[in-house]
């Protein structure tokens, strides 16, 4: 075999091993998340961390459920649970193309994806 081919192969061979790692490559780890309320102004908190006022988009990790709060002065605080699950279209892509994508996508985490990608509070007086 020549350098040329060898080459090649050093090259080829790992690019379509990680082509199907479909998850990771088209969707990654995150999900952008909008957060609206009425009214506006509202702060967001996930999980405890202060995110901005509404409206924001916040980037979440897409393996793990999150925990929004909507706080704002004069208004009674409205919490919402975003939930994370594992998307089966990204699972049967990885297994029909063999051990190396399941194994990326699963370390990863990119198989899950997040339920909602908009969450909106609706904010009473108190």
């Amino acid at each position: 075999m020549t350098y040329r081919k060898a080459g090649m192969v050093v090259v080829v061979i790992p690019l379509l091993s990680l082509s199907g790692c479909f998850a990771t490559v088209f969707k990654g780890r995150n999900s952008s998340v909008e957060m609206t309320s009425v009214p506006d102004g509202a702060t967001v908190y996930v999980d405890g961390v202060p995110a901005g006022q509404t409206p924001v988009k916040v980037r979440l990790k897409s393996s793990t459920s999150h925990t929004v709060e909507f706080k704002k002065d004069g208004y009674k605080p409205v919490t919402k649970q975003i939930s994370s699950g594992i998307g089966p279209g990204w699972v049967i892509l990885d297994v029909a193309f063999g051990l190396v994508p399941v194994v990326v996508d699963a370390a990863t985490g990119a198989w899950y994806s997040l339920d909602d990608d908009h969450v909106k509070a609706v904010l009473e007086k108190q």
